[in-house]
């Protein structure tokens, strides 16, 4: 299999090289889907403004902790 040829090849790399590459595949995979920023903007617009009209109600951080540690 082609994956594992390359997991050995890679291996072989000095320290410093691997480091490069494992960077360089993760930054690969924190590219952001414009699609999906575009819905999450639009959810956020949505909240928001359910916020500032009253519809839903905002908590303190002292009652979002305290819900976290329960």
């Amino acid at each position: 299999m082609i994956t594992e040829e390359i997991k050995k090849s890679v291996l072989k790399l000095n320290v410093i090289d691997r480091v490069h590459l494992a960077e360089a595949l993760l930054d690969s995979l924190d590219k952001t889907d414009e699609q999906i920023e575009q819905m999450w903007i639009l959810e956020s617009e949505k909240r928001y403004k359910a916020y500032k009209d009253g519809h839903i109600k905002g908590i303190s951080l002292e009652q979002l902790r305290s819900s976290i540690q329960k």
